[in-house]
Protein backbone atom coordinates (compact mmCIF):
# COMPACT_ATOMS: atom_id res chain seq x y z
CA UNK A 1 0.00 0.00 0.00
CA UNK A 2 1.98 2.94 -1.08
CA UNK A 3 1.44 6.56 0.51
CA UNK A 4 -0.97 8.57 -1.88
CA UNK A 5 0.18 12.16 -2.10
CA UNK A 6 -2.94 13.55 -1.51
CA UNK A 7 -3.38 11.97 1.47
CA UNK A 8 -0.36 13.47 3.00
CA UNK A 9 -0.82 16.59 1.83
CA UNK A 10 -4.00 16.50 4.15
CA UNK A 11 -2.43 14.83 6.82
CA UNK A 12 0.53 17.88 6.95
CA UNK A 13 -2.52 20.27 7.12
CA UNK A 14 -3.68 18.85 9.93
CA UNK A 15 -0.18 18.88 11.72
CA UNK A 16 -0.88 22.45 12.23
CA UNK A 17 -3.03 21.74 15.90
CA UNK A 18 -1.04 19.17 16.79
CA UNK A 19 0.51 18.79 20.14
CA UNK A 20 3.47 17.24 20.82
CA UNK A 21 5.91 16.54 23.95
CA UNK A 22 9.29 15.85 22.97
CA UNK A 23 11.22 14.23 25.82
CA UNK A 24 15.04 13.35 25.54
CA UNK A 25 18.64 14.57 25.79
CA UNK A 26 19.60 18.05 24.18
CA UNK A 27 22.49 18.78 22.62
CA UNK A 28 24.46 21.24 20.31
CA UNK A 29 25.72 19.96 16.96
CA UNK A 30 28.85 22.01 15.89
CA UNK A 31 30.11 21.73 12.77
CA UNK A 32 33.68 22.83 11.19
CA UNK A 33 33.86 22.82 7.00
CA UNK A 34 37.14 23.09 5.51
CA UNK A 35 39.41 22.12 3.61
CA UNK A 36 42.50 19.20 4.10
CA UNK A 37 44.85 19.66 1.75
CA UNK A 38 47.69 18.98 3.98
CA UNK A 39 49.45 17.10 6.75
CA UNK A 40 50.71 18.73 9.80
CA UNK A 41 54.61 19.02 10.55
CA UNK A 42 53.65 18.59 14.08
CA UNK A 43 52.28 14.78 13.53
CA UNK A 44 50.83 12.96 10.78
CA UNK A 45 47.52 14.57 10.68
CA UNK A 46 45.65 15.93 8.39
CA UNK A 47 45.48 19.88 8.56
CA UNK A 48 42.32 21.52 8.14
CA UNK A 49 41.82 24.73 7.14
CA UNK A 50 38.21 25.85 8.62
CA UNK A 51 36.68 28.05 6.27
CA UNK A 52 32.56 28.07 7.96
CA UNK A 53 31.11 27.32 11.46
CA UNK A 54 27.31 25.89 11.73
CA UNK A 55 25.82 25.11 15.37
CA UNK A 56 22.31 23.06 15.43
CA UNK A 57 20.40 21.80 17.52
CA UNK A 58 20.87 17.99 17.97
CA UNK A 59 19.82 15.21 20.30
CA UNK A 60 16.22 15.50 20.82
CA UNK A 61 16.51 18.62 19.78
CA UNK A 62 16.56 17.17 15.86
CA UNK A 63 13.09 15.55 16.91
CA UNK A 64 11.89 18.82 17.93
CA UNK A 65 13.51 20.64 14.49
CA UNK A 66 11.16 18.00 12.10
CA UNK A 67 8.26 18.69 13.98
CA UNK A 68 8.65 22.28 14.03
CA UNK A 69 9.32 21.95 10.08
CA UNK A 70 6.05 20.19 9.77
CA UNK A 71 4.23 23.42 12.07
CA UNK A 72 3.53 21.52 15.04
CA UNK A 73 3.20 22.77 18.43
CA UNK A 74 6.34 21.34 20.62
CA UNK A 75 7.11 21.29 24.09
CA UNK A 76 10.30 19.97 24.92
CA UNK A 77 11.09 18.45 28.65
CA UNK A 78 14.87 17.68 29.45
CA UNK A 79 17.73 18.80 31.48
CA UNK A 80 20.85 20.79 30.52
CA UNK A 81 23.56 22.27 32.31
CA UNK A 82 24.36 25.43 33.44
CA UNK A 83 26.37 26.71 31.06
CA UNK A 84 27.09 28.48 27.82
CA UNK A 85 26.06 25.96 25.36
CA UNK A 86 22.71 25.16 27.91
CA UNK A 87 22.05 29.25 27.04
CA UNK A 88 22.56 28.26 23.59
CA UNK A 89 20.37 25.58 23.72
CA UNK A 90 17.46 27.61 25.15
CA UNK A 91 17.70 30.52 23.06
CA UNK A 92 17.48 28.33 19.97
CA UNK A 93 14.23 26.60 21.50
CA UNK A 94 12.82 29.85 21.86
CA UNK A 95 13.35 31.54 18.83
CA UNK A 96 11.31 28.82 17.34
CA UNK A 97 8.32 29.09 19.60
CA UNK A 98 9.32 25.73 21.37
CA UNK A 99 8.13 25.85 24.84
CA UNK A 100 10.79 25.64 27.32
CA UNK A 101 9.06 25.38 30.45
CA UNK A 102 10.04 21.55 30.88
CA UNK A 103 13.85 22.14 30.40
CA UNK A 104 15.63 22.23 34.18
CA UNK A 105 19.32 23.43 34.50
CA UNK A 106 21.32 21.44 36.23
CA UNK A 107 24.85 23.45 37.79
CA UNK A 108 26.53 19.69 37.86
CA UNK A 109 25.98 18.57 34.48
CA UNK A 110 27.25 19.83 31.17
CA UNK A 111 25.10 20.47 28.21
CA UNK A 112 26.23 17.74 25.49
CA UNK A 113 27.86 19.20 22.67
CA UNK A 114 29.63 17.37 19.73
CA UNK A 115 31.68 18.95 17.31
CA UNK A 116 32.46 17.55 14.06
CA UNK A 117 35.50 18.86 11.51
CA UNK A 118 34.54 18.45 7.69
CA UNK A 119 36.70 18.25 5.07
CA UNK A 120 35.24 17.95 1.08
CA UNK A 121 31.93 16.82 2.98
CA UNK A 122 33.91 14.03 4.72
CA UNK A 123 33.93 14.05 8.64
CA UNK A 124 37.18 13.88 9.72
CA UNK A 125 36.97 13.62 13.68
CA UNK A 126 34.45 14.40 16.03
CA UNK A 127 34.70 15.61 19.69
CA UNK A 128 32.12 14.81 22.16
CA UNK A 129 31.86 16.95 25.66
CA UNK A 130 29.12 15.81 27.60
CA UNK A 131 28.26 14.10 31.09
CA UNK A 132 26.60 10.99 30.71
CA UNK A 133 25.73 10.17 34.58
CA UNK A 134 21.91 9.52 35.29
CA UNK A 135 20.26 12.52 36.49
CA UNK A 136 20.28 13.14 40.10
CA UNK A 137 16.99 12.24 42.01
CA UNK A 138 15.86 16.29 42.00
CA UNK A 139 16.03 16.56 38.94
CA UNK A 140 14.00 12.85 38.44
CA UNK A 141 10.99 14.60 40.09
CA UNK A 142 11.11 17.94 38.29
CA UNK A 143 10.75 15.96 35.18
CA UNK A 144 8.12 13.82 36.73
CA UNK A 145 6.12 16.60 38.00
CA UNK A 146 6.11 18.48 35.00
CA UNK A 147 4.80 15.57 32.68
CA UNK A 148 2.21 14.61 35.11
CA UNK A 149 0.92 18.18 35.46
CA UNK A 150 0.17 18.35 31.76
CA UNK A 151 -0.79 14.90 30.56
CA UNK A 152 -3.72 16.25 29.12
CA UNK A 153 -1.78 19.30 26.82
CA UNK A 154 -0.63 17.09 24.23
CA UNK A 155 -1.43 14.48 21.18
CA UNK A 156 1.82 12.38 21.35
CA UNK A 157 4.98 12.46 23.20
CA UNK A 158 8.57 11.41 21.63
CA UNK A 159 10.98 9.76 23.23
CA UNK A 160 14.85 10.39 22.09
CA UNK A 161 17.21 8.38 23.65
CA UNK A 162 20.75 9.34 23.65
CA UNK A 163 22.07 7.38 26.52
CA UNK A 164 23.10 10.70 28.23
CA UNK A 165 21.81 10.04 32.02
CA UNK A 166 18.33 12.01 31.44
CA UNK A 167 15.83 8.95 30.53
CA UNK A 168 16.23 6.96 33.81
CA UNK A 169 13.99 3.91 34.50
CA UNK A 170 12.02 5.77 36.71
CA UNK A 171 11.26 8.81 34.54
CA UNK A 172 10.41 6.35 31.48
CA UNK A 173 8.14 4.09 33.55
CA UNK A 174 6.27 7.01 34.96
CA UNK A 175 6.07 8.71 31.27
CA UNK A 176 5.06 5.70 29.50
CA UNK A 177 2.58 4.77 32.02
CA UNK A 178 0.93 7.97 32.26
CA UNK A 179 0.42 8.11 28.53
CA UNK A 180 -1.01 4.90 28.19
CA UNK A 181 -3.55 5.40 30.73
CA UNK A 182 -4.72 8.63 28.98
CA UNK A 183 -4.52 6.85 25.14
CA UNK A 184 -2.20 9.29 24.10
CA UNK A 185 0.75 7.55 22.08
CA UNK A 186 4.37 6.94 23.01
CA UNK A 187 6.98 6.79 20.04
CA UNK A 188 10.48 6.05 21.41
CA UNK A 189 13.67 6.12 20.00
CA UNK A 190 15.69 3.38 21.68
CA UNK A 191 19.33 3.45 23.18
CA UNK A 192 21.50 0.89 25.01
CA UNK A 193 21.04 -2.59 25.31
CA UNK A 194 17.84 -3.22 27.79
CA UNK A 195 14.51 -2.38 26.36
CA UNK A 196 12.63 -3.40 29.12
CA UNK A 197 12.51 -0.12 30.45
CA UNK A 198 10.34 1.07 27.41
CA UNK A 199 7.63 -1.51 28.37
CA UNK A 200 4.30 -0.11 26.98
CA UNK A 201 5.15 2.37 24.73
CA UNK A 202 3.41 2.19 21.99
CA UNK A 203 5.85 1.68 19.46
CA UNK A 204 9.77 1.59 18.86
CA UNK A 205 12.17 2.48 16.10
CA UNK A 206 16.06 0.80 16.61
CA UNK A 207 17.64 0.75 13.36
CA UNK A 208 19.19 -2.95 12.87
CA UNK A 209 22.27 -2.65 14.89
CA UNK A 210 20.36 -1.57 18.22
CA UNK A 211 17.87 -4.08 17.44
CA UNK A 212 20.16 -6.85 17.24
CA UNK A 213 22.04 -5.67 20.57
CA UNK A 214 18.70 -5.57 22.24
CA UNK A 215 16.96 -8.72 21.28
CA UNK A 216 20.75 -11.19 21.23
CA UNK A 217 19.52 -12.11 17.55
CA UNK A 218 22.27 -11.30 14.73
CA UNK A 219 19.86 -10.65 11.59
CA UNK A 220 21.23 -12.01 8.74
CA UNK A 221 18.08 -12.46 6.40
CA UNK A 222 14.09 -12.39 7.21
CA UNK A 223 13.34 -15.18 9.51
CA UNK A 224 16.46 -13.83 11.92
CA UNK A 225 15.32 -10.27 11.73
CA UNK A 226 11.17 -11.84 12.52
CA UNK A 227 12.49 -13.77 15.34
CA UNK A 228 14.62 -10.59 16.65
CA UNK A 229 11.08 -8.57 16.14
CA UNK A 230 9.09 -11.64 18.51
CA UNK A 231 11.47 -11.13 21.18
CA UNK A 232 11.48 -7.35 20.99
CA UNK A 233 7.58 -7.39 21.21
CA UNK A 234 6.95 -9.81 23.51
CA UNK A 235 9.50 -8.63 26.20
CA UNK A 236 8.10 -5.07 25.97
CA UNK A 237 4.55 -5.30 24.93
CA UNK A 238 4.69 -2.39 22.32
CA UNK A 239 2.11 -2.51 20.10
CA UNK A 240 4.57 -2.22 17.05
CA UNK A 241 8.34 -2.47 16.04
CA UNK A 242 9.76 -0.60 13.71
CA UNK A 243 13.38 -1.81 12.70
CA UNK A 244 15.21 0.76 10.15
CA UNK A 245 17.11 -1.22 8.02
CA UNK A 246 19.68 1.50 6.14
CA UNK A 247 19.18 0.50 2.07
CA UNK A 248 17.28 -2.33 2.90
CA UNK A 249 14.26 0.12 4.27
CA UNK A 250 12.22 -0.75 7.25
CA UNK A 251 10.48 -3.53 8.93
CA UNK A 252 6.85 -2.69 10.50
CA UNK A 253 6.20 -5.69 12.80
CA UNK A 254 2.76 -5.67 14.66
CA UNK A 255 2.16 -7.49 18.14
CA UNK A 256 -0.76 -9.55 16.63
CA UNK A 257 2.03 -11.09 14.45
CA UNK A 258 1.53 -9.08 11.10
CA UNK A 259 4.66 -7.52 9.20
CA UNK A 260 5.01 -5.02 6.59
CA UNK A 261 8.74 -4.43 4.57
CA UNK A 262 8.98 -1.46 2.96
CA UNK A 263 11.66 -1.15 0.65
CA UNK A 264 14.19 2.16 1.21
CA UNK A 265 13.65 5.64 -1.16
CA UNK A 266 16.44 5.29 -3.66
CA UNK A 267 18.75 8.25 -3.33
CA UNK A 268 22.06 9.32 -2.74
CA UNK A 269 23.24 8.79 0.70
CA UNK A 270 25.54 12.07 1.96
CA UNK A 271 25.02 11.55 5.84
CA UNK A 272 22.54 8.97 8.00
CA UNK A 273 23.27 11.74 11.03
CA UNK A 274 19.85 12.78 12.68
CA UNK A 275 17.72 10.05 10.47
CA UNK A 276 16.66 8.34 13.04
CA UNK A 277 15.24 11.86 14.77
CA UNK A 278 13.33 12.11 11.33
CA UNK A 279 12.03 8.84 11.19
CA UNK A 280 10.47 9.26 14.46
CA UNK A 281 9.15 12.94 14.07
CA UNK A 282 7.60 12.12 11.18
CA UNK A 283 6.20 8.86 12.68
CA UNK A 284 4.69 10.51 15.63
CA UNK A 285 2.77 13.70 13.97
CA UNK A 286 1.32 10.84 11.07
CA UNK A 287 0.07 8.57 14.27
CA UNK A 288 -1.62 11.22 15.96
CA UNK A 289 -3.01 12.19 13.02
CA UNK A 290 -5.02 9.10 12.83
CA UNK A 291 -2.45 7.37 10.20
CA UNK A 292 -2.57 3.15 10.78
CA UNK A 293 0.93 1.77 11.78
CA UNK A 294 1.79 0.82 7.83
CA UNK A 295 0.85 4.37 6.43
CA UNK A 296 2.73 6.64 9.16
CA UNK A 297 5.94 3.74 8.56
CA UNK A 298 5.72 4.31 4.78
CA UNK A 299 5.52 8.13 5.36
CA UNK A 300 8.52 8.09 7.56
CA UNK A 301 10.28 5.94 5.21
CA UNK A 302 10.22 8.99 2.69
CA UNK A 303 10.99 11.50 4.91
CA UNK A 304 14.17 9.72 5.80
CA UNK A 305 15.19 8.83 2.41
CA UNK A 306 15.17 12.64 1.81
CA UNK A 307 17.10 13.06 5.19
CA UNK A 308 19.98 11.21 4.44
CA UNK A 309 20.81 13.17 1.23
CA UNK A 310 21.23 15.82 3.14
CA UNK A 311 24.94 16.49 5.49
CA UNK A 312 24.91 16.66 9.14
CA UNK A 313 21.37 17.02 11.35
CA UNK A 314 18.94 18.75 8.97
CA UNK A 315 15.17 18.81 9.19
CA UNK A 316 12.96 17.76 6.23
CA UNK A 317 9.77 19.78 5.38
CA UNK A 318 6.09 18.40 4.45
CA UNK A 319 6.64 20.00 0.87
CA UNK A 320 9.61 18.26 0.67
CA UNK A 321 7.92 14.76 1.63
CA UNK A 322 4.73 15.87 -0.85
CA UNK A 323 7.60 16.27 -3.78
CA UNK A 324 9.33 12.93 -3.09
CA UNK A 325 5.88 10.93 -3.37
CA UNK A 326 4.32 13.06 -6.32
CA UNK A 327 8.27 11.94 -8.38
CA UNK A 328 6.48 8.42 -8.09
CA UNK A 329 3.59 9.68 -10.05
CA UNK A 330 4.73 12.33 -12.47
CA UNK A 331 1.43 12.77 -14.45
CA UNK A 332 -1.95 14.16 -13.81
CA UNK A 333 -1.94 12.75 -10.27
CA UNK A 334 -1.01 16.40 -8.83
CA UNK A 335 -4.42 17.97 -10.25
CA UNK A 336 -6.16 15.17 -7.64
CA UNK A 337 -6.70 16.87 -4.35
CA UNK A 338 -8.45 15.76 -0.66
CA UNK A 339 -11.35 18.51 0.05
CA UNK A 340 -8.84 20.17 2.79
CA UNK A 341 -6.00 20.64 0.59
CA UNK A 342 -8.06 21.94 -2.14
CA UNK A 343 -9.74 24.32 -0.52
CA UNK A 344 -6.23 25.73 0.80
CA UNK A 345 -5.24 25.68 -2.55
CA UNK A 346 -8.74 27.34 -3.97
CA UNK A 347 -8.48 30.31 -1.50
CA UNK A 348 -5.18 30.81 -2.72
CA UNK A 349 -6.19 30.98 -5.80
CA UNK A 350 -8.96 33.34 -5.52
CA UNK A 351 -6.37 35.73 -3.61
CA UNK A 352 -5.00 36.19 -6.97
CA UNK A 353 -8.06 37.44 -8.20
CA UNK A 354 -8.44 33.76 -10.15
CA UNK A 355 -12.58 33.09 -11.37
CA UNK A 356 -13.44 29.43 -9.86
CA UNK A 357 -16.05 27.62 -11.91
CA UNK A 358 -17.11 24.45 -10.53
CA UNK A 359 -19.13 21.00 -12.15
CA UNK A 360 -20.02 17.53 -10.98
CA UNK A 361 -20.92 14.33 -11.59
CA UNK A 362 -20.21 10.63 -12.51
CA UNK A 363 -18.04 10.81 -15.99
CA UNK A 364 -18.26 6.96 -15.90
CA UNK A 365 -16.77 5.62 -18.98
CA UNK A 366 -15.44 9.17 -20.64
CA UNK A 367 -16.80 10.12 -23.95
CA UNK A 368 -16.72 13.29 -26.43
CA UNK A 369 -19.69 14.25 -24.99
CA UNK A 370 -18.20 14.32 -21.37
CA UNK A 371 -15.06 16.20 -23.05
CA UNK A 372 -16.73 19.16 -24.78
CA UNK A 373 -19.36 19.26 -21.69
CA UNK A 374 -16.28 20.10 -19.79
CA UNK A 375 -14.40 21.74 -21.92
CA UNK A 376 -17.58 24.58 -21.83
CA UNK A 377 -17.40 24.86 -18.19
CA UNK A 378 -13.90 25.72 -18.14
CA UNK A 379 -14.78 28.65 -20.46
CA UNK A 380 -16.94 30.32 -17.15
CA UNK A 381 -14.14 30.32 -14.70
CA UNK A 382 -10.05 30.88 -14.78
CA UNK A 383 -10.12 27.18 -13.56
CA UNK A 384 -12.55 24.45 -13.20
CA UNK A 385 -13.05 21.85 -10.37
CA UNK A 386 -14.46 18.28 -11.19
CA UNK A 387 -16.36 17.36 -8.36
CA UNK A 388 -16.10 13.56 -9.06
CA UNK A 389 -18.66 10.66 -7.31
CA UNK A 390 -17.15 8.17 -5.95
CA UNK A 391 -17.96 4.50 -6.68
CA UNK A 392 -19.95 4.00 -3.18
CA UNK A 393 -22.08 6.91 -4.57
CA UNK A 394 -22.39 6.22 -7.93
CA UNK A 395 -23.64 2.51 -6.86
CA UNK A 396 -26.56 4.33 -4.80
CA UNK A 397 -27.43 6.34 -7.57
CA UNK A 398 -27.48 4.16 -10.49
CA UNK A 399 -27.05 1.05 -8.64
CA UNK A 400 -25.26 -1.75 -8.47
CA UNK A 401 -23.49 -2.57 -11.60
CA UNK A 402 -22.35 1.10 -12.24
CA UNK A 403 -19.57 2.42 -12.34
CA UNK A 404 -17.80 0.55 -14.86
CA UNK A 405 -14.26 2.11 -13.94
CA UNK A 406 -13.58 2.73 -10.18
CA UNK A 407 -12.84 6.06 -9.19
CA UNK A 408 -9.39 6.02 -9.21
CA UNK A 409 -9.52 5.32 -12.32
CA UNK A 410 -11.64 7.97 -13.52
CA UNK A 411 -10.46 10.57 -11.33
CA UNK A 412 -6.99 10.16 -13.66
CA UNK A 413 -8.39 9.78 -16.67
CA UNK A 414 -10.54 13.20 -16.35
CA UNK A 415 -7.30 15.13 -14.74
CA UNK A 416 -5.51 14.68 -17.82
CA UNK A 417 -7.97 16.73 -19.58
CA UNK A 418 -6.39 20.39 -19.59
CA UNK A 419 -9.54 21.93 -19.39
CA UNK A 420 -9.90 20.47 -15.49
CA UNK A 421 -7.84 22.02 -13.27
CA UNK A 422 -8.31 19.92 -10.59
CA UNK A 423 -10.58 16.84 -9.48
CA UNK A 424 -11.70 15.74 -6.09
CA UNK A 425 -13.96 12.96 -5.11
CA UNK A 426 -16.83 13.00 -2.95
CA UNK A 427 -18.98 10.30 -1.29
CA UNK A 428 -21.86 12.15 -0.63
CA UNK A 429 -25.27 11.59 -2.91
CA UNK A 430 -24.97 15.67 -3.92
CA UNK A 431 -22.26 18.19 -3.69
CA UNK A 432 -23.35 20.69 -1.18
CA UNK A 433 -20.52 20.05 1.09
CA UNK A 434 -18.06 21.05 -1.80
CA UNK A 435 -19.88 23.89 -2.45
CA UNK A 436 -20.30 25.10 1.11
CA UNK A 437 -16.40 24.78 1.20
CA UNK A 438 -15.04 25.72 -2.30
CA UNK A 439 -17.86 28.78 -2.69
CA UNK A 440 -17.05 28.59 -6.61
CA UNK A 441 -18.07 31.84 -8.67
CA UNK A 442 -19.83 29.57 -10.91
CA UNK A 443 -21.99 26.23 -10.70
CA UNK A 444 -22.41 24.86 -13.82
CA UNK A 445 -24.48 21.83 -14.95
CA UNK A 446 -25.62 19.95 -18.39
CA UNK A 447 -28.68 21.32 -20.04
CA UNK A 448 -30.79 18.54 -18.74
CA UNK A 449 -31.59 20.37 -15.82
CA UNK A 450 -33.74 23.88 -15.01
CA UNK A 451 -31.95 26.50 -12.63
CA UNK A 452 -34.58 25.33 -10.13
CA UNK A 453 -33.33 21.68 -9.91
CA UNK A 454 -30.08 22.34 -9.85
CA UNK A 455 -28.22 21.46 -6.44
CA UNK A 456 -26.57 24.10 -4.72
CA UNK A 457 -28.54 26.88 -6.82
CA UNK A 458 -29.61 28.92 -3.51
CA UNK A 459 -25.94 28.60 -1.80
CA UNK A 460 -24.03 29.86 -5.14
CA UNK A 461 -26.44 32.36 -5.33
CA UNK A 462 -26.37 33.44 -1.71
CA UNK A 463 -22.98 34.50 -1.98
CA UNK A 464 -23.08 36.56 -5.43
CA UNK A 465 -22.36 33.16 -7.64
CA UNK A 466 -24.04 32.32 -10.41
CA UNK A 467 -25.21 29.10 -12.41
CA UNK A 468 -24.65 28.22 -15.97
CA UNK A 469 -26.39 25.48 -18.26
CA UNK A 470 -24.23 24.15 -20.84
CA UNK A 471 -26.46 21.66 -23.90
CA UNK A 472 -25.22 17.76 -23.92
CA UNK A 473 -24.01 16.73 -27.38
CA UNK A 474 -26.89 14.50 -28.73
CA UNK A 475 -26.89 11.02 -28.64
CA UNK A 476 -23.57 10.86 -27.00
CA UNK A 477 -23.89 9.23 -23.19
CA UNK A 478 -22.79 6.50 -21.54
CA UNK A 479 -25.91 4.18 -20.92
CA UNK A 480 -26.20 4.76 -25.41
CA UNK A 481 -22.04 3.15 -25.18
CA UNK A 482 -23.47 0.36 -23.36
CA UNK A 483 -26.26 -0.59 -24.90
CA UNK A 484 -24.09 -0.30 -27.80
CA UNK A 485 -21.50 -2.72 -26.93
CA UNK A 486 -24.11 -5.35 -25.24
CA UNK A 487 -25.76 -5.17 -29.44
CA UNK A 488 -22.38 -5.85 -30.65
CA UNK A 489 -20.56 -8.66 -28.92
CA UNK A 490 -23.76 -10.16 -26.99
Amino acid sequence: MPMDRKDAESLFMRVKGLRALVVGDLMLDEYLWGKAERISPEAPVQVVDVSREDMRLGGAGNVVNNLVAFGAGVSICSVIGGDENGTILRHAFTGKGVDVTGVFEDPMRMTSKKTRVLAANQQIVRIDRETREDVSPEFEEKILAYVSDRHNVWDIILISDYGKGLLTPKVLSVVIGSAKERGIPVIVDPKGTDYLKYRGATIITPNRKEAEVASRIAITDNASLRRAADILLAEGEYHALLITRSAEGMSLFLHGGEEVHIPTVAREVYDVTGAGDTVVATFGIALACGLTFELAARLANVAAGIAVGKVGTSTVSAEEIVGSIRLEHQDSDIKIKNLDALASCIEEEKRKGKRVAFTNGCFDLLHVGHVKYLQKARTYGDLLILGLNSDASIRRLKGEKRPLIDQHERAHILAALDCIDYVVIFDEDTPIRLLETLRPDVLVKGGDYTPDRVVGKDLVESYGGRIELVEFVDGKSTTNIIEKILQNYS
